[in-house]
């Protein structure tokens, strides 16, 4: 995954992200949307030839800062998810 900032404010910021799936960004974007301090989350597929990606969130704090809490979010549901899986499934 590649992300390059296109264009950054004190409460917004543009990305534009590429050798990612959008599903990982929509998980992102979920977890950015449930927080308090956001108000907006958006991810596109800018054109699916490139796979090329863009992402904005314009929130009350610094949006990058923001970024990394839902991608840390993510990252433990995702390790929860893991684990219940592991639990309930044997592999012989």
């Amino acid at each position: 995954m590649n992300a390059q900032v296109i264009s950054s404010e004190p409460k917004e910021i543009n990305l534009s992200i590429t050798e990612t799936d959008i599903g990982i960004l929509y998980i992102i974007q979920h977890e950015l949307l449930s927080a308090s301090n956001v108000d907006f989350a958006g991810v596109i597929v800018k054109h699916p030839l490139t796979n090329e990606c863009w992402m904005r969130i314009s929130s009350n704090t610094k949006p990058m800062g923001e970024i990394k809490k839902a991608a840390d979010s993510a990252i433990k549901t995702a390790e929860e998810f893991k684990q219940l899986f592991n639990s309930k499934i044997k592999v012989n």
